[in-house]
């Protein structure tokens, strides 16, 4: 990770575990008029069928995304699960900023970290949270998305990663998705126009 060809531009980093709602909270902030571009994530993991290469991720091979680390096109990767792999492209980084517009990123909680190292007081970087890993294993079942295996997967990650979230800027508890969403305006409105 270098920062060659960095921007004097503010971000904002949401993470949180699978589940908590961090997706809903950023679609929220970029339909509110704060100046915010979603950057898009590139990803091995297989495109789900709602999905659009370009718009929700840059959808790669393992070993698309391999050459892709070779060639330093990324701000920051992580291998999240085994053989999948997710970053951050510079590309994204630089378009959004040509259009004089701040990069909104919604990532893993060790890229959210990174991605705070680099930027450090340019960016601000919101953990979700919800209110229990107990309410957050009903969310992911209720998605019916998930095999007890990936569901067990998710459970071990989404401990780990609740471990981290005093590093973060702000912890938002997601409690009630409308009060929190509202938070998340506040809270980002201050940072990029204080």
């Amino acid at each position: 990770m270098t920062t060659r060809n960095m921007h004097p531009g503010k971000c904002i980093i949401v993470c949180a575990p699978s589940g908590a709602g961090k997706t809903t909270i950023v679609r929220h902030l970029l339909g509110r008029d704060l100046g915010l571009d979603f950057s898009v994530s590139a990803t091995s993991r297989p495109r789900r069928s709602h999905e659009q290469d370009g718009r929700d991720y840059f959808f790669l091979t393992s070993d698309e995304f391999r050459a892709r680390i070779r060639q330093e096109a990324f701000i920051e990767w992580e291998e999240v699960y085994p053989g999948r792999f997710y970053g951050t492209l510079r590309s994204e980084l630089d378009r959004i900023w040509a259009e004089g517009r701040h990069p909104i990123f919604d990532v893993d909680v060790v890229g959210g970290l990174r991605l705070k190292e680099l930027f450090g007081n340019r960016a601000f970087a919101l953990f979700v949270a919800p209110p229990s890993i107990e309410t957050l294993e009903q969310r992911l079942q209720l998605r019916g998305t998930e095999t007890p295996e990936t569901l067990r997967t998710r459970m071990d990650k989404a401990a780990y990663e609740l471990s981290f979230s005093t590093r973060f800027d702000r912890v938002l508890l997601n409690d009630e998705m409308h009060r929190a969403c509202a938070e998340a305006y506040e809270l980002v409105r201050t940072f990029l126009h204080p």
